[in-house]
């Protein structure tokens, strides 16, 4: 491998941290209705965990209410049971055709409860930033180790490197701002 390859390597799984970041802190809860909330949520559909957003289609009437419409209305028990199993603090109601969810707005207490658990994830996202840097760097030494690439080479890619993560790291910061702005509307 080259300098080069562990560089793009590196880059590839610092994006792959920063989308899985994404997806944790859009799966977090708001006072704002969005289906993303439900991307962890699997249903029990004939015996086989099935994501919900396979199930129904979403649809957001207002602010604060989210309506599921399932494919098949035989699964709309099992899908309120999941709902009601989750983490999310969420009471579902259906008519018949439709599940409904109504987001209340958060309490104080409740954004500042949120608002750390998005910082513990985003900070868990930094780390693995900053891991895939330090195997990285492990990786680019060996290299110059083996002579396989020159000490200008190495500080060249050392210097690229942390380019990179500054980066990831930044846009995991831009992520956090963002849901801790969208928590903190009332």
């Amino acid at each position: 491998m080259t300098s080069d390859g562990t560089l793009k390597e590196a880059d590839h799984k610092m994006r792959r941290a920063v989308e899985v970041t994404r997806e944790e802190l859009t799966s977090v809860r708001t006072g704002r209705a969005s289906p993303a909330i439900l991307n962890r949520v699997s249903v029990d559909y004939y015996g086989t965990a099935t994501p919900i957003n396979q199930l129904a289609s979403f649809s957001v009437p207002e602010p604060r209410l989210l309506v599921i419409q399932p494919f098949d209305r035989n699964a709309m028990a099992a899908m309120e049971k999941a709902i009601m199993q989750s983490d999310l603090g969420l009471s579902p109601s259906n008519d018949g055709n439709v599940i409904r969810l109504a987001f209340p707005p958060l309490t104080e207490e409740r954004r500042k409860e949120m608002i750390r658990l998005v910082r513990e994830r985003a900070e868990e996202g930094r780390v693995s930033v900053r891991n895939v840097r330090r195997h990285s760097m492990h990786d680019l030494e060996r290299l110059k180790k083996d002579a396989e690439i020159s000490e200008d080479d190495l500080n060249r890619s050392e210097k690229e490197l942390q380019k990179l993560t500054d980066r990831h790291v930044g846009e995991i910061d831009d992520l956090l701002a963002h849901k801790e702005k969208e928590l903190m509307e009332v």
